[in-house]
């Protein structure tokens, strides 16, 4: 599945970029989210074939903190292009005659970037709450990678404001999101309405239905990973949230 994951991302990096009449922003968008994906995947899924290839269940503290940041980064990036990526379908649905002008690949870059830097901020924000923190010693970890909720579990020290923070951070990274999703989707459904065919309209809503299962996938099981890693949901539980 990892194999598929990346080379299918692959494809739809190479297939936009070969392609001259595929260097719109809508494409430019799904180019970088198959990035992400890629990255974000990686970031787990390697270290864990290896490990049950040499049968290996060791994990250095810096290998933990580099890849509890990098899982928070592309994730956050994921969230962030989503978000994007719905602001796009409404220019292009609601103002399609300014939309060239509006979606202009300044204004695309310029909202990639933001996005990496409100998740490298995020991590930041993270990575340096977790450093001051006491470990237990003979740590054993309840997942197959390093995630936040879990390595809080294993803190000897009081975690109640670092919790807090974990909390903060879901509510930030889904419901603001998903309110600048919400907001564009519903002058899309308005607009679409307002077409007169029938032929229209299912076109119309056609093309954002793949964008609305991917946000609906990736927002659920982002919430349950969270949830059930700091609340006293089982470790199998969070482990099958986190590879859905």
């Amino acid at each position: 599945m990892y194999l598929v994951t990346v080379l299918g991302n692959l494809v739809i990096i190479l297939a936009i970029s070969s392609d001259s009449h595929l260097h719109t922003p809508m494409y430019f968008f799904l180019s970088n989210l198959s990035f992400v994906d890629i990255s974000f995947i990686s970031t787990m899924v390697p270290k864990m074939i290896v490990d049950i290839s040499t049968h290996g269940r060791d994990i250095s503290y810096v290998s933990c903190f580099t890849q509890m940041s990098l899982f928070v980064i592309f994730g956050s990036m994921d969230d962030m292009l989503l978000t994007v990526m719905a602001y796009d379908w409404f220019v292009a649905i609601c103002h399609p005659l300014r939309y060239n002008v509006i979606m202009n690949f300044k204004l695309c870059w310029l909202l990639v970037l933001l996005s990496l830097l409100i998740s490298v901020l995020f991590v930041l924000f993270h990575t340096s709450m977790a450093v001051w923190l006491s470990f237990c010693t003979n740590l054993e970890i309840p997942h197959f990678f390093c995630e936040l909720g879990h390595i809080l579990k294993l803190v000897c020290s009081d975690i109640f404001i670092n919790s807090i923070l974990v909390y903060l951070v879901a509510v930030v990274l889904g419901v603001v999101p998903l309110s600048g999703i919400f907001f564009p989707y519903t002058q899309i459904v308005s607009s679409v309405l307002k077409i007169p065919s029938a032929g229209g309209k299912y076109k119309a809503f056609s093309t954002c239905v793949s964008h609305l299962l991917v946000i609906s996938l990736f927002c659920g099981t982002g919430f349950g990973v969270y949830l059930s890693s700091t609340g006293a949901q089982s470790s199998r539980k969070s482990a099958v949230a986190s590879v859905m």
